[in-house]
């Protein structure tokens, strides 16, 4: 039966659409009408053989997709949705040498080896330096004169010298890094004027400074996380071009969702003054995960059914491609009490902000809670005054919910 409030032509990965809001009324009306739906897209449309993909918008649905990944692949044709409208289906495989687009077992060769860089240990030994970057970076904007742009002055900041620090990337070369990565996602926004061959160009350049640093680790070896994962020569050990995909994942994962989880996270506390006045006062170790939760970063990814299966009583055929829209899914009534309401006390807080679990759950969770959970307290201790000075100006993608720029001053 098709849901009455769903306009013909409607697709969930139309970037004009992200680029205004989140269309979180459509996925309430599919999420109660039709949980799985068919989204009709002309033939061959960025690169995918086919007419269209199943929305998934349930969290139920979402969550069964990402932890069957015999049935639903990342690999057959990547886990993003929908790429630029000129990309060649050879670029487009190009791309499954990232851990994002692999499947079992490469995926778990791989990711065995580069979870090494998130352990407990390993994060705890990162805390001390980014409690102290976090601090620095609200110090310096609150010597900001008048308003400031949020996103470039603090939101960038901490994610960009966490990834730096982690795996040893001189600090001096994080503007690189926040470049390079801009340019790989940001195909769609015009106002940027990144062609599909500038974003190739700009994960070429990455992935080729990754590979040199690679190079130099096993030429000689430091007691660094590179050297821990480049220079074994053995199986536990990644070759360089591992590492410069690994590098590229970091760079987009690692970087532009915490941003914008953060950027997204203090427009949400300046237009909840309640919420931000309670975290000033009481710190609550949930906030964290309520502002991935209620930002959703990762609008959307994409699995492929790998064999004919049943999905939210919709019959999936071998090869169709299944959107999975993780925004729909946080905000699932089923799950969450009030999911509209921004509530930093919310527990238990079963998001999928971080994905559905499965092979694919973020490597990085731990570092991007911490990371939050720094960033505001600094922003807390330093800003508490903080205010809106303009809108924000959201970025035009078909499956990144992301902030180019937000307005504030310190109060």
């Amino acid at each position: 039966m098709p849901c009455p409030a769903l306009p013909d032509g409607f697709d969930f990965t139309d970037p004009d659409l992200l680029h205004h809001r989140v269309p979180l009324p459509e996925y309430a009306e599919l999420r109660k009408a039709e949980p799985v739906r068919w989204i009709a897209q002309p033939h061959g449309l960025a690169g995918f053989d086919d007419d269209g993909y199943w929305a998934v918008t349930r969290h139920a649905d979402v969550k069964y997709v990402s932890t069957h990944p015999e049935l639903f692949s990342s690999y057959l044709n990547t886990a993003i949705i929908r790429f630029g409208e000129h990309i060649e289906r050879d670029a487009i495989d190009a791309q499954r040498l990232i851990l994002l687009n692999m499947d079992p077992p490469e995926h778990t060769r791989v990711r065995q080896i580069v979870q090494r860089v998130f352990t407990p240990r390993a994060i705890r030994a990162l805390e001390d330096a980014l409690h102290t970057r976090a601090r620095n970076i609200a110090q310096e904007a609150l010597a900001q004169p008048g308003s400031f742009d949020f996103v470039t002055q603090v939101a960038c900041e901490l994610p960009l010298q966490a990834i730096a620090e982690l795996i040893g990337i001189p600090q001096d070369d994080r503007a690189k890094i926040f470049d390079w990565s801009n340019k790989m996602i940001s195909y769609d926004d015009p106002e940027y004027a990144i062609t599909e061959e500038v974003g190739q160009e700009s994960a070429t350049e990455l992935i080729a400074y990754a590979m040199n640093m690679a190079a130099d680790r096993k030429q000689c070896p430091a007691k660094d996380i590179v050297t821990t994962l480049v220079a074994a020569e053995d199986e536990g050990s990644l070759a360089s071009d591992e590492f410069g995909f690994f590098v590229l994942m970091l760079a987009v994962a690692g970087n532009e969702t915490t941003r914008n989880a953060i950027t997204h996270g203090m427009h949400a506390f300046l237009t909840h003054p309640d919420q931000w006045e309670l975290y000033k006062r009481e710190r609550p170790a949930t906030a964290a995960e309520e502002i991935v939760r209620f930002a959703t970063p990762v609008n959307s990814f994409q699995r492929t059914a790998t064999q004919d299966t049943e999905l939210g009583g919709q019959r999936i055929r071998k090869g169709d491609r299944v959107g999975l829209f993780y925004a729909a899914a946080n905000h699932d009534p089923e799950v969450f009490e009030n999911p509209d309401v921004l509530d930093i006390t919310r527990d238990p807080n079963p998001h999928l902000g971080f994905g559905g679990g499965g092979p694919h759950f973020c490597l990085g969770k731990s570092l991007a809670v911490l990371e939050i959970d720094l960033i505001f307290n600094a922003i807390a201790d330093a800003l508490p005054n903080l205010r809106l000075a303009g809108d924000p100006r959201r970025l035009r993608s078909a499956w990144i919910n992301g902030v180019k720029e937000l307005q504030v001053s310190a109060g």
